[in-house]
């Protein structure tokens, strides 16, 4: 299995375009830049799949060779796209993949109600292409082309705020990580950029654990954005509760990154309490071979 970071930033990216916190402030004077979460996956090389559309995902296609276009002129190695939720910045990317000649979509049964009805990507994709939509359900497991296999996890139930009030929703899996293995070599990858609560078995016979990492701490868009009262309501848990929680054995990797975390320095001194627990902080254009 090779896997490709195309983006390891919250919801807005670093910098974000409306914001003067601290660390969009370094990043702007560094020339530094994050984009918005995804992953590339593959296990034959030829045949790839999104983990999240994210609004940049023309740029992170484009910036990653693997899944550059051909031979035939309208080609193209991505066959696919796995949503863990059916936020903004997982979603809106979709609509960017609308001149693919086909695509497939896979999502638990609420994220593809929002897409139908609260943010109808789904009506809106089918007068460009072709697109199959897949429903996962937690605990079964889904073959992909290219010889991978996935199984959704459920970790939350928190509903994006477009899709609030969307009635005669079946289930509560709104949200969800990925676990994928490479039958060929029993790679084992975890992907699970949105994780309100730990959950215990996540990790279990995983070689790498991909992680939410969007606030290093519970206070932190108050203390650095003036963003009182709406962090414990995102769904995020914070790295300095998950990260005494690792069990020993994967490898960590901290990704969907908010602008307002001190970890995006790469001089934070945050950086060595993750180190010291074997987790490290994921960086755009990363490549892992599982």
């Amino acid at each position: 299995m090779r896997v490709r970071f195309l983006g390891t930033a919250a919801g807005g990216g670093l910098p974000q375009w409306n914001c003067a916190c601290p660390g969009c402030v370094r990043a702007r004077g560094a020339g530094q830049e994050r984009l918005q979460d995804s992953l590339a996956v593959t296990g034959d090389g030829s045949c790839w799949y999104l983990l999240n559309a994210s609004p940049d995902v023309g740029r992170q296609v484009a910036s990653a060779p693997e899944l550059a276009p051909g031979p035939g002129s309208r080609a193209t190695p991505v066959r696919g796209v796995l949503l863990c939720t059916a936020e903004l910045d997982h979603t809106i990317g979709l609509l960017s993949l609308r001149e693919a000649a086909g695509l497939t979509v896979l999502a638990t049964g609420p994220v593809l109600a929002a897409l139908s009805r609260a943010f109808p990507v789904r009506w809106l994709l089918g007068g460009y292409t072709e697109v199959a939509w897949r429903s996962v359900e937690p605990g079964r497991p889904v073959e992909l082309d290219g010889g991978l296999r996935t199984e959704a996890v459920a970790v939350g139930t928190k509903r994006p705020r477009y899709a609030g009030a969307l009635s005669g929703v079946d289930g509560d899996c709104w949200v969800v990580a990925y676990r994928l293995t490479d039958p060929r070599t029993g790679g084992v990858l975890v992907y699970a950029p949105c994780l309100p609560r730990w959950v215990p078995e996540l990790a279990d016979g995983a070689d790498h654990v991909v992680l939410d990492g969007t606030f290093h701490h519970a206070t932190e868009l108050s203390d650095r954005a003036g963003a009182a009262g709406r962090q414990t309501s995102m769904g995020h848990l914070p790295v300095v509760d998950s990260l005494p929680l690792l069990p020993r054995g994967p490898r960590y990797h901290y990704t969907h990154l908010n602008n307002t975390n001190p970890l995006v320095d790469p001089a934070a001194p945050e950086r060595a309490e993750l180190a010291a627990a074997g987790a490290q902080i994921a960086e755009d254009g990363a490549v892992l071979e599982i």
